[in-house]
C-alpha cells in the first residue's frame, strides 16, 4: 500500500508540475501575442486557438490507441488534470523574461521591481548619437559587409554556372522575401539598415525580373519583412509564428508567370532560408528542404536548365535532394551573413567578389546520421525534477566521427557525406607546393606556396590536419584532427604567396582519462595532412615520435593535469569507440532516467558553516580602486581594498549584476554596462542602435583570424563610443549536432577553430579596453531545457579535447578578463555554482584571470551557492531580491564563508573593470 501511495503521490505531483507548465506556456503565448503589433494579434490568437484544438485532437487519438489498461490509466490522469487545472491558480512567479524558460518558479519569487529596472534598462545609458559612435558603426559596416564576402562558401558550380554571365535571373519563392540577416534572441543585432535580397542584386549590377516580384508582392504569404525586432521581441515573435515561414503550395505559380520569367532570362534563383532562435531547438524536419518548396523547386527545374540555389540558413540543412535535379547548376551558401549580406550574395552571382569562404560543419545527407542526435532533446529524471542530457559520443562529433567511423570506406564515405568539414569552391584554381617542412618535439611547421593558376583574382584557405596512431583498446582517437589553417591575401593570377602553417607538436596529445590522467602523445608515426578539405587530402608528410610522452603539467601554469569530472562520466553510460562501433554506439532505447543519488544529495545540500577567518569588512583605508590600477591580482594590496566594502555593499554589488554594475561612489568604483551579443552590440530588452555584423557560424567560414581581430576591434571602438564596457560574446559551445537552436551563434564543429576564432575577436576587444565575457562556460548546446537547468553527462576526455578546447585557447591565446559561465549542470552541479569548474580548471589550471558572470539568472541558479563558487557576478533578470534574500540567509549561518566569497567576487570583478577603458 506504502509503493502504491508513493506512485500516486510521484504521479499527481507529475501532472501538478504539467498544469503549472501548461498554465505557464499559454500565459507567456497571450502575453507575446499583446506584444505583437495590432494587425497581427488578431491572426495570432486565431492560430494558438487552432492550435489548441489540434493539440486535444491529437491527445483523444492517442489514447485511443491505447490498450485497454494503458487507456483507463491515460483517462484517469487526464481527468486529475483537468480538476487540478480548473483550480484557481496560486500566484507563481513570472515576467515576460520568463518567455526563455517555458516556466519559472523562483522560491522566493521576483518582484516586479526587478523585472521592470531590467526590462527598461534602468542604469544604462548609451551615447549612440555621438560623433564618435556614427565613425565607429559606419567602420562596423564596411567590415560586416566584407566579413559577409569572405564567409559565402561556394558548393556547387558545374559548367561556369557562376558568375552569371548575362548579369539576369529570376527570382522564385517567397523566402526571398524573407532573407535571413542572422539569428534571434541575445545573439541577434540590430538589422534595421539591412539590405534585402533584390537590392543587394541590384547594388551589385545584376538584373531581376520585376514583374515577377510584382507577382510575388501580390501573394498574401509576401509580408513586409520585420528588421526592427530585438532580441526578446524576435523569440516572441517565432514563438507566436512557428511554422509559417515556409513555401505556400506551388499552385500559385501559374504557366503565364513561368512564361513571362523564360521570357526574361534562362536563369533562376530560389532562396531556402531558415535561421535559428534562443529558446528553441531545431527537428529533423525543420533541416529537411519543405515539400512546397522541393514542388517549387520542381517547377522551376522543369523549366529553367541553369537554375542557382541560396542556403541562406545558420543550421546545417539536409541538400541531398538538390541533387536530384540536374538543372540545379550552382549552390552558395550564405548562413545568415548580416544585414549587408545580400549585397554580399549579389557581388560573388555577379562575379564583382571570388568566394572564398569554407565549410565550418560536416553536411551528411542525413542529419540524423551523426551519433550525437541518439541523445539530442527532452529527457527527464523520475527522481528529480530536472532534465538530463547523455553525451554517449564521446569524442565523435562532426567530421570526428564520419572521417573515423568510414575510414577506408570511400563508397559509404560518399554516401553518407554531402560536403565534408573545410570544403568550399572557388571562381579560380590555385597549386599548392611544400617549401619548407619543420617537425620536431616542440612545433609542427609548413610553409606552403600557394599559386593562383586561374584567371580570377581570389584568396584560398590552407589547412592542415593531422592523424595521430591509434592502438586498440588505448585512448580513443579520431582518424584525423584539425592542427593549423591559414587564408592568403587576395592573389591575381599568377601571383604566389608562402602561408605558414604552425602549431605544438603536444596539441596531437589526447587525454587518457583511465590510465595516467594527463595528455599522452602516443608513440608512434604521426600523418601530417595538407587538405582542401578534411577529406581532400593534397599531400601527406610523417612526423615520428620515438616513444610515449606523458603532459602532466599545463603549459602555461605548470599546474598538475588530472581528472576533474569523474562525476560527470555516470557507470550507466556506454561511450562510441571505434573499437567496436555496432556494440557502442549511442541508444537512448534503455536509458537511465534515475538521478544519482549524489545528485540527490548536491541538490538539497544547505549552507554550511567553513570555519574560515572573518575577514576585516567596512574599514576606510582611504584607497580608491584607481590606486590598483597594474597591481598584479594576488598582490596583498587588493585585500586591503576589498575590506573598505560593507557587507550591504558587496551584496547588492554582487546580486545587481544584470546587463551593468553598480557604482560605489566612496570607493572611486564607476557604474558599467554589459550588453550582448555575438553579431553585434545589443540590448536583450530594447533595440539598439549599433553595427550589425554576420553571426559566428559566418565569421568562422571565413577562417580569416585577422578579420575575427578586425571585428571584434569594431565592436570595442563602438562599445567606447556608446558607453559600454564589457560585451557578452564571443559565443563559443560546439554544433555537437546539426539541431542545436544557437548554433548561428556559434562558431563550428571542431573546437580548433572555434577557439582560434573566438581568440581573434577576444584580442580585438580588449585591445580597445572593452571586457569580453567568452560564454557559455560550458556545454550550453541545446536550448531544451536548458533555462531549467540541464544536466550534461560526458567522460572527461571528450570533454578536455571537444567541448571545453575552445574556450582553453581563448583563455591562453585571447586573455580574455570576462567570462559568462552556461546554465548547465556539469559533474553534477549548475556551471555558476561549480567550483571544480570555475576555480580548479578554469584559474588553477587554465590560469584565467578576471571575472566570471553566470548567463540570465533562472529559479535553479543561487546566488549563496555561486558566490563560494567562483562565480563573481549574477545576471539577475527577475530575482535580484531574492536572490539577495538567500545570501542574507547563507550569511547567518556562514558568515565569514560567505564574506570571503562575497570580497573574492567583487575583487574579481573590480580587477577586470581596471582593464577596461575607464581606467585609462
Amino acid at each position: 500500500m506504502k509503493e502504491w501511495n508513493n506512485k500516486r503521490s510521484v504521479r499527481k505531483k507529475r501532472i501538478v508540475e504539467q498544469v503549472k507548465q501548461d498554465k505557464n506556456e499559454m500565459k507567456q503565448r497571450k502575453e507575446a501575442i499583446n506584444q505583437l503589433p495590432e494587425g497581427e494579434r488578431k491572426e495570432a490568437k486565431a492560430q494558438l486557438k487552432a492550435t489548441e484544438k489540434e493539440k486535444k485532437q491529437a491527445r483523444k487519438k492517442e489514447i485511443a490507441s491505447l490498450d485497454k489498461t494503458e487507456k483507463k490509466m491515460a483517462k484517469k490522469e487526464q481527468k486529475i488534470y483537468k480538476k487540478i487545472k480548473r483550480r484557481p491558480q496560486r500566484a507563481i512567479g513570472w515576467s515576460i523574461a520568463a518567455l526563455l524558460v517555458g516556466t519559472v518558479v523562483v522560491k522566493f519569487g521576483p518582484t516586479v521591481m526587478d523585472m521592470a529596472d531590467t526590462m527598461s534598462g534602468k542604469g544604462i545609458e548609451l551615447k549612440t548619437g555621438t560623433k564618435e559612435g556614427k565613425l565607429a558603426r559606419e567602420e562596423g559596416e564596411a567590415l560586416s559587409e566584407k566579413i559577409a564576402d569572405e564567409g559565402i562558401v561556394l558548393l556547387k558550380n558545374e559548367g561556369d554556372s557562376l558568375p552569371l554571365k548575362d548579369k539576369k535571373t529570376n527570382v522564385f519563392g517567397v523566402s526571398s522575401f524573407n532573407f535571413r540577416y542572422g539569428g534571434g534572441g541575445s545573439g541577434g543585432s540590430d538589422t534595421s539598415r539591412a539590405i534585402n535580397l533584390y537590392q543587394g542584386l541590384e547594388d551589385a549590377g545584376i538584373s531581376y525580373n520585376k514583374e515577377l516580384k510584382s507577382f510575388y508582392e501580390g501573394l498574401p504569404e509576401v509580408k513586409e519583412q520585420d528588421t526592427g525586432a530585438f532580441g526578446l521581441m524576435q523569440i516572441v515573435k517565432s514563438m507566436t509564428s512557428k511554422g509559417d515561414h515556409d513555401e505556400p503550395e506551388v499552385a500559385y505559380l501559374t504557366d503565364e508567370a513561368m512564361k513571362q520569367a523564360k521570357d526574361y532570362s534562362d536563369n533562376a534563383l530560389i532562396v531556402i532560408a531558415s535561421s535559428g532562435v534562443e529558446s528553441s531547438d531545431m527537428s529533423s524536419e525543420d533541416l529537411k528542404i519543405t515539400k512546397n518548396m522541393e514542388a517549387l523547386i520542381k517547377k522551376v527545374t522543369k523549366e529553367f536548365e541553369n537554375v542557382t540555389v541560396v542556403v541562406n540558413a545558420g543550421n546545417t540543412l539536409e541538400l541531398g535532394l538538390l541533387e536530384e535535379y540536374p538543372q540545379i547548376k550552382s549552390i552558395v551558401w550564405t548562413g545568415t551573413p548580416g544585414p549587408y549580406g545580400a549585397r554580399s550574395l549579389g557581388n560573388v552571382l555577379a562575379g564583382k567578389t571570388n568566394p572564398s569562404g569554407r565549410l565550418v560543419d560536416t553536411y551528411a545527407y542525413d542529419v540524423d546520421s551523426a551519433p550525437a542526435t541518439e541523445n539530442f532533446g527532452s529527457y527527464a529524471y523520475d527522481n528529480l525534477d530536472k532534465n538530463f542530457i547523455n553525451y554517449e559520443e564521446g569524442i565523435y562529433i562532426g567530421y570526428r566521427f564520419y572521417e573515423t567511423y568510414y575510414e577506408g570506406q570511400e563508397e559509404a564515405y560518399q554516401k553518407a557525406v554531402q560536403y565534408p568539414y573545410g570544403y568550399g569552391l572557388s571562381y579560380t584554381d590555385f597549386d599548392w607546393k611544400i617549401v619548407k617542412k619543420d617537425f620536431n618535439q616542440e612545433t609542427i611547421s609548413m610553409d606552403v606556396e600557394v599559386t593562383n593558376t586561374g584567371n580570377v583574382e581570389g584568396k584560398d584557405v590552407v589547412q592542415l590536419y593531422y592523424s595521430a596512431p591509434y592502438y586498440p583498446g588505448e585512448i580513443e582517437k579520431a582518424a584525423i584532427e584539425l592542427g593549423a589553417y591559414q587564408k592568403t591575401k587576395s592573389l591575381k593570377p599568377g601571383e604566389k604567396e608562402v602561408v605558414t602553417l604552425t602549431y605544438s607538436t603536444n596539441d596531437m596529445s589526447s587525454y587518457d582519462m583511465n590510465k595516467e590522467q594527463a595528455f599522452v602523445l602516443d608513440q608512434g608515426d604521426y600523418q601530417i595532412k595538407l587538405g582542401k578539405n578534411v577529406h581532400d587530402i593534397v599531400a601527406t608528410e610523417t612526423f615520428n615520435q620515438k616513444e610515449k610522452l606523458v603532459i602532466k603539467q599545463d603549459s602555461a601554469t605548470g599546474t598538475e593535469i588530472k581528472n576533474l569530472f569523474e562525476n560527470s562520466d555516470t557507470e550507466d553510460m556506454t561511450y562510441l569507440s571505434r573499437q567496436d562501433w555496432d556494440k557502442t554506439y549511442p541508444s537512448d532505447k534503455d536509458i537511465n532516467h534515475t538521478a544519482p543519488d549524489f545528485v540527490l544529495e548536491e541538490s538539497n545540500k544547505k549552507t554550511t558553516d567553513s570555519k574560515l577567518d572573518m575577514p576585516e569588512v567596512g574599514v576606510d583605508k582611504e584607497i580608491k580602486l584607481a590606486d590598483l590600477k597594474g597591481v598584479a591580482y594576488d598582490d596583498p594590496k587588493w585585500q586591503t581594498f576589498m575590506s573598505q566594502f560593507t557587507i550591504e555593499e558587496l551584496m547588492n554589488f554582487y546580486t545587481q549584476g544584470a546587463y551593468k554594475t553598480n557604482p560605489v561612489d566612496r570607493l572611486g568604483v564607476p557604474s558599467t554596462v554589459l550588453l550582448d551579443g555575438p553579431a553585434g552590440i545589443n540590448f536583450f530588452f530594447k533595440p539598439v542602435e549599433a553595427a550589425s555584423y554576420p553571426t559566428e557560424v559566418v565569421l568562422s567560414s571565413t577562417w580569416n583570424d585577422e578579420l575575427a581581430y578586425d571585428m571584434g576591434a569594431a565592436v570595442g571602438k563602438e562599445a567606447k563610443a556608446m558607453g559600454v564596457n564589457g560585451w557578452y560574446a564571443p559565443a563559443m559551445n560546439i554544433h555537437r549536432t546539426a539541431k542545436g537552436g544557437r548554433n548561428f551563434e556559434y562558431f563550428s564543429e571542431d573546437p580548433l577553430l572555434s577557439g582560434k576564432m573566438a581568440s581573434a575577436v577576444t584580442r580585438g576587444t580588449q585591445d580597445q579596453g572593452v571586457m569580453v565575457f567568452m560564454k557559455h562556460f560550458a556545454m550550453n548546446d541545446q536550448e531544451t531545457h536548458a533555462r531549467s537547468g540541464l544536466y550534461v553527462w560526458s567522460n572527461e576526455q571528450a570533454m578536455r579535447e571537444v567541448h571545453l578546447r575552445p574556450f582553453e585557447i581563448s583563455v591562453k591565446e585571447g586573455q580574455n578578463i570576462a567570462t559568462m559561465s552556461s546554465f548547465s549542470y556539469i559533474n553534477g552541479q549548475w556551471a555558476g555554482a561549480n567550483s571544480i569548474l570555475l576555480n580548479d580548471l578554469l584559474r588553477d589550471e587554465w590560469g584565467f584571470e578576471g571575472m566570471v558572470s553566470s548567463d540570465a539568472v533562472f529559479g535553479f541558479m543561487h546566488a549563496d551557492k555561486a558566490v563560494v563558487s567562483g562565480n563573481d557576478l549574477m545576471l539577475d533578470i527577475m530575482s535580484k531580491s531574492a536572490n539577495k534574500k538567500r545570501l542574507e540567509k547563507a550569511y547567518k549561518v556562514d558568515p565569514s564563508g560567505i564574506t570571503v566569497g562575497l570580497q573574492t567576487s567583487v575583487k574579481n570583478v573590480m580587477y577586470s573593470i581596471l582593464q577596461t577603458y575607464l581606467f585609462d
